[in-house]
Formats: C-alpha cells, sequence, structure tokens
C-alpha cells in the first residue's frame, strides 16, 4: 500500500515559538511523534510518506497518490483536520485518524472511515489484520492499557531533521496524579508504564546514526511518574551513554513539582544532559490547588522548590492557569510575583478550559455551565465555561498578567534574576556553532537595534557577560524567546 500520514497545521501559540525559531533558522518546534510510532507499527513494505503541514501545505497529489490517509491530532489542529477532511473527501481517499482528538470525541468524527483510538499498540493491529481480510471496521477503541515493550523506534528516518528546532522521544505514558483539568489520566491511565532501557538507548543510537545533535524532548506528561525505576535503571543507562557519544544532546522534559524533593534524582537528571523541565505550578492559591484535586502542589515552598531546581542545574518552565472556581480577586497579582520571584522566565499563563474526558469537564457538564468544545489554546483569551469570577474581570485580570510579566522590563529582570540563581550542570555548556553565532547576531540586530527594549537588552548582554558568562548562550537564547512571547500576545 501506499500511505500518506499528515500532522495537521498547529495555531501560532505559546508552544509554537514561531517568533523565537526564525533566529535559528527551523520551522517547526517538535515533530509528530505519534505519527512516527504509526508508522514505524505499518508494515514494512508499504511505501509512507510524512506531511507536516507546519512546514509545507498538502498538496493534492500527494493525496491522490495514496491508499489510505493517516491523520494524527490533538485538540490545537481541529480547524487543519477539517481542511485535511475536505480535501481527502474531494479527492475520494479513505481517512484512517487517531490522537487525542479523535479520541476524545469519536461521536463527533463519523466522516472518517476508520476511527482508530486509544494507543496504537493495541488498536491499529486489529485494524490492519481486518483491513488485510477485507472487513475494516469503522471504529476501534479499547479500554486497556498496552505495555511500552511493544512500542518499536520511531520512524524518524521520515523527518528532514534540519527543519526541526527539537526531536522528540518517549519513555512513560500515564500520570500517578489525578488533577481535575487534566486528560492525561483518562487518556493513558493513572498506571506510569515505561519503556525499556534498552529502548530508550536504541532511539538515542537511531537518531545519533541520523547525525541529530542538540536537543531532544521526552514527551512524556510526568517524566518522574516512576521515580525508583528511572533512579535504578534509565539514568545510570543513560548517563553511560552519553558519556560514551561525548554528550551530543540536551534533554529537556515535563515533571511534576515533586522532583524538587528528591535530589539525588536531580543530580541524576543534570548528569544525563537534561537541562530543563516544564513543571505545573498553576497557581500559588491553596484554595484552587485543592478545588482541582492537585493536591500534590499544597503545603509547599513552591518558590523554594523552583530554585531548588534550578540549583541544580534545571531550568524550570511553568504552566500557569486563571479561572479557578476558587480564585480570589488578588490571584492575577499573585501570579505576577510568584512568577517574578521564581525566576521560571518561560511562564505559560493560561485560561482555564475543560477537556472532555476531564472529571472537570463532567462537573461543568452537570452545572449547565459549559459553552463549547475547548480549542485546544488556552492562550486565545476563550473560555469554553461560564467561570464563577465576574467575565469581564477575569479577562482584564489576565490581560494584567501577560503584560506585566512579558513587557521589556519585568521580562528582562527575571531572567537576570533566574541566571543568578541558575547553576548549569557540567555538561550543559553549548558548543558555539554556525547556527548559534548566527542567532546571536540576529538577536543583537533584531532585539538591540530594531526593537524596542534595546536598553533592556544589551543591559543584560553586558551583565551576564560579567557576572555569569558561562550563561551567556542561555541568556540570549531567553531574550529571543522574549520576542516570541511578546509577539503571541500582542505585549509592544
Amino acid at each position: 500500500m501506499n500511505v500518506l500520514l499528515v500532522n495537521p497545521q498547529c495555531a501560532d501559540t505559546f508552544w509554537s515559538f514561531k517568533h523565537a525559531l526564525r533566529f535559528i533558522a527551523r520551522k517547526v518546534a517538535n515533530p509528530p511523534l505519534g505519527l512516527l510510532t504509526v508508522s514505524a507499527l505499518l508494515p514494512a513494505e508499504w511505501e509512507k510518506k510524512l506531511v507536516d503541514m507546519n512546514l509545507s501545505p498538502l498538496r493534492e497529489e500527494d493525496v491522490w497518490r495514496a491508499d489510505l490517509v493517516f491523520i494524527g491530532a490533538m485538540d490545537i489542529q481541529r480547524d487543519s483536520v477539517r481542511e485535511v477532511i475536505h480535501m481527502c473527501q474531494r479527492l475520494n481517499r479513505k481517512i484512517v485518524a487517531g490522537g487525542p482528538l479523535f479520541t476524545s470525541e469519536p461521536e463527533e468524527w463519523s466522516m472518517i472511515d476508520y476511527l482508530v483510538l486509544n494507543e496504537a499498540e493495541i488498536t491499529l493491529p486489529e485494524f490492519l489484520d481486518d483491513l488485510a481480510a477485507g472487513t475494516p471496521m469503522h471504529l476501534y477503541q479499547t479500554s486497556e492499557f498496552p505495555s511500552l515493550n511493544t512500542s518499536p523506534v520511531p520512524d524518524y528516518c521520515l523527518l528532514n531533521l534540519k527543519q526541526y528546532a527539537t526531536l522528540s522521544l518517549q519513555y512513560s505514558r500515564g500520570c500517578p496524579f489525578d488533577c481535575e483539568f487534566c486528560d492525561i489520566t483518562a487518556l493513558f491511565g493513572r498506571k506510569v508504564r515505561t519503556k525499556t532501557s534498552e529502548q530508550v538507548i536504541a532511539e538515542l543510537e537511531n537518531l545519533f546514526r541520523l547525525n541529530h545533535r542538540g536537543n531532544i524532548f521526552f514527551v512524556d506528561d510526568n517524566f518522574i511518574g516512576n521515580k525508583a525505576r528511572l533512579k535504578k535503571e534509565l539514568l545510570p543507562k543513560l548517563i553511560a551513554w552519553m558519556e560514551k557519544r561525548k554528550y551530543p544532546f540536551r534533554f529537556n522534559t515535563e515533571a511534576s513539582i515533586n522532583l524538587a524533593d528528591d535530589e539525588e534524582l536531580m543530580r541524576l537528571m543534570a548528569m544525563a544532559g537534561f537541562e530543563s523541565v516544564f513543571v505545573g505550578i498553576e497557581t500559588p492559591e491553596q484554595a484552587s490547588l485543592a478545588g482541582c484535586n492537585k493536591m500534590q502542589n499544597t503545603e509547599r515552598n513552591l518558590v523554594e522548590d523552583v530554585r531548588k531546581i534550578q540549583r541544580f542545574g534545571l531550568q524550570v518552565s511553568g504552566g500557569f492557569i486563571v479561572g479557578f472556581d476558587d480564585d480570589s480577586p488578588s490571584v492575577f497579582q499573585r501570579q505576577i510575583d510568584f512568577i517574578q520571584q521564581s525566576g521560571i522566565v518561560t511562564a505559560m499563563v493560561g485560561l482555564l478550559n475543560a477537556q472532555k474526558k476531564t472529571k472537570l469537564y463532567q462537573r461543568l457538564k452537570d452545572e449547565k455551565r459549559l459553552l463549547d468544545v475547548s480549542s485546544g489554546n488556552n492562550t486565545d483569551f476563550s473560555m469554553n465555561f461560564i467561570p464563577r469570577m465576574n467575565l469581564d474581570f477575569l479577562m482584564d485580570g489576565y490581560r494584567q498578567v501577560l503584560t506585566e510579566i512579558y513587557s521589556y522590563k519585568p521580562y528582562y529582570q527575571r531572567v537576570q534574576h533566574f541566571l543568578k540563581n541558575y547553576q548549569p550542570g557540567l555538561h550543559s555548556h553549548r558548543k558555539m556553532t554556525f547556527s548559534n553565532i548566527k542567532a546571536l547576531m540576529r538577536s543583537m540586530f533584531v532585539l538591540g537595534v530594531l526593537k524596542q527594549g534595546q536598553f533592556y537588552y544589551w543591559r543584560l548582554f553586558v551583565w551576564t557577560i560579567v557576572h555569569c558568562p558561562e550563561n551567556f548562550p542561555e541568556a540570549i537564547t531567553l531574550a529571543i524567546y522574549g520576542y516570541h512571547f511578546r509577539k503571541i500576545y500582542s505585549i509592544a
């Protein structure tokens, strides 16, 4: 068979880093790891082509040549998905669809020929068997969670690696926590399942042979969900492999705040080449944390937890939410103060939205407060339910948070505050490449000459060289990130 794998276009969002990528001549932040894994599960003799619509448009001739069109998507790709479906229908090509968007709402996609939902390691082989027998069904789904021991090395060879800023890899699925607003446990369960260390090393070896060097994102929703196995098995082998290969990669991932409780784990992660972690802080309001069942964040000094992680050589990116039922009128200033004090430079502050499959969605449905499906972009000034707080007051407060943390002066102050506390790991110093030099020169011209805020850019530039020159590449990177965030939020 001749199959086409399509990654629909994502909107320009906080996490797209679209405006920052121009400085390093890359087009997209991350590749579609789900589709690459699906490709590896398909018969080896099939001809496969990947079209990432974030890199190039979908062409009719590509669809016309395909016997089957596979689509994988998340909520934020909904509009682009509909465009792909219309093209396939116009050209009379059959569609196979899977991923979080379709798994969360299969009833909305009756026009798709074959819905292969949940985790492909279980449902895709069933579909392929029926397809070979000439009896494929419309819907394939399961309540089981597969062992990741059967998950293959993704088909990275389908990619033009030079187009992506960061490549992706998955170690685990599932999360031991059960936050009301999060759909991870509904999609992947609370029992954390992991690949073997040998599987992870094989994927890294494959990327190394494909001549990738630089950033790799472990896409796990909670990388430290099984801390014992991580410390005993994966990290020691990862450290040995990285040393053998002379540290070709820089890792980042997502983790819960209890990472700060385990100094051995933080030390091992830094030794293995991890440089940053995204942590869901959500809010400094204890009542809101308890109300959404984020109990792992309660009864802690969250600012000190962040600073401790930073001192162990891991930069902290943070997720923050406003719009909880228990938010007080002071939540907006408290969010601003927390972000500034903690030195979390990459602070994604979003409005609460209710994703399907979450306990929040069901509760709001029971309370008759739902308005629409979520766009998947919680930074676009939209909510899909009626909040307890006055909506105008909430939106004004949200704008206040964004303006105060991403305007030039507070943003550059936060970068400097972070660099004072940050202690980079032994192997995190970035080698100066031609791409890095180009990014530096572009930042000096764009941020230091063309745009407003030149004074703050040059002050950070000089301060870093004088006080912590080892962090100079990080300072320039964060200055470029600030440019992207201001563009996304339309902050002058």
